[in-house]
Formats: structure tokens, sequence, C-alpha cells
């Protein structure tokens, strides 16, 4: 029988953020008080599994997010460009209440295909990344557990793919990946036999998040 290992996506937490901006892969965006409780209630929650590697994007927000994690399990962190956030021409931009920055004149025309989608990196460009650093992950952790820290649409892309569905265009207030939360791909060997998803610090997320967090 082949051996089971599980990978876990796990989003990183609350970032401060107090001027609502897209901040994307921006750097200097540090997780609040609120995000740093979270990753470290996730730390707790996962402390008796059987994890033996972290990887986690460069991002400041995701770094602190596997701190814990690290400290905890007694683990080292490998730090890979394939979990980064998902690139975005609107970076920087102010987003204000909803999808607002959708209805801003000034932004239309970066929304000329929302199925690429215009705006920033294709979901083929970001699934591609996604899948080979599960794939590595998932090799170096035969038979036992790994986290991968990321972020909210590089995570949804690769779910998505990994449920097979067709249509990667979508709304993403729509995204089931919360904050600090953790989405769950099971292998049997190579193959996928299961998609998961758990929110361990969902007690501490206080509402809906900017897409592109």
């Amino acid at each position: 029988m082949a051996e089971t290992t599980v990978v876990h996506l796990m989003r990183h937490g609350e970032v401060h953020n107090p001027n609502g901006i897209l901040y994307g892969r921006l750097p200097g965006y540090h997780l609040s008080e609120t995000g740093r409780l979270m990753a470290e209630t996730v730390a707790k929650a996962v402390a008796s599994r059987d994890i033996v590697a972290l990887y986690a994007s460069p991002l400041e927000r995701a770094q602190e997010t596997v701190a814990p994690l690290a400290q905890t399990l007694g683990l080292d962190v490998t730090t890979d460009d394939r979990l980064i956030e998902a690139a975005n021409l609107l970076e920087g931009r102010m987003v204000g209440q909803g999808l607002s920055i959708f209805r801003n004149p000034r932004n239309y025309r970066y929304f000329w295909n929302p199925m690429r989608p215009s705006w920033g990196e294709p979901y083929p460009v970001i699934i591609a990344r996604m899948r080979s650093i599960v794939e590595e992950a998932r090799d170096a952790a035969r038979g036992h557990e790994t986290v991968l820290v990321s972020h909210q649409l590089p995570i949804w892309a690769i779910r998505m793919a990994a449920e097979g569905r067709r249509r990667l265009w979508h709304d993403p207030r729509r995204r089931q990946c919360a904050l600090a939360s953790l989405t769950t791909f099971t292998f049997e060997g190579n193959r996928l036999v299961s998609v998961g998803y758990s929110e361990p610090a969902g007690s501490l997320v206080k509402g809906p998040t900017l897409p592109g967090a």
C-alpha cells in the first residue's frame, strides 16, 4: 500500500494594514497583534501532528506566520519563491470597502479580461508554480506531513485545480481560504485522494479580508 503524505497549505495571519492598501508583494507589511496570535494558535493546534518540514513564502507576513510553527515543532523553514503572493498590477492602491477598487474608472484598463485575470498573474502560471512546490514538499515528507505558508489566491488557485474545476475565474469574496486557515491535500503515493479545509484560528477572524492579501 502506498504511503500517506499530508500537505497543509496555510494562509498567513492578519496583517496590520490600517489604510486598506492592496499590498500584494510590497515589502513592509507585517502581522498585526491578532495575526501573531493566529499564528501561535495554529502552531498549538498542529503541535502533535507528524509534521517534518516547513516551507514559507518570502514575504514578511508569511515568515512571521511560520515562525511559531518552527519554534513549536523544532524545525527549520525553507523559504521558497513559488509560494509568494500572486503578482498584481493594482499593488499599492487603496481598496476601500468591498470590491470598490473594481469600480474605480482609473482602474478599468486592468479589467479587460477577468478570466485571465488581466490585472495580474495568470491563473495557470500560479497553479504551475504552486503544483511544483506542493509536489516537491510531498516528496520530501513522504509518509509524514508538511506545512507550506502562502497567500489566499495561490492557495485557492491550486485547490481549484486539484478539485478539477474548469472555470478558474471567480468572485474573490467566495474563496474558502480564511486568514490562518489550512487547506489540506492528502496523498496516497503521488495520487491526491482528498482535499480538506479547517480554520484552527477561526475564532480570531474578524471578517472578510482584501483580495490579494
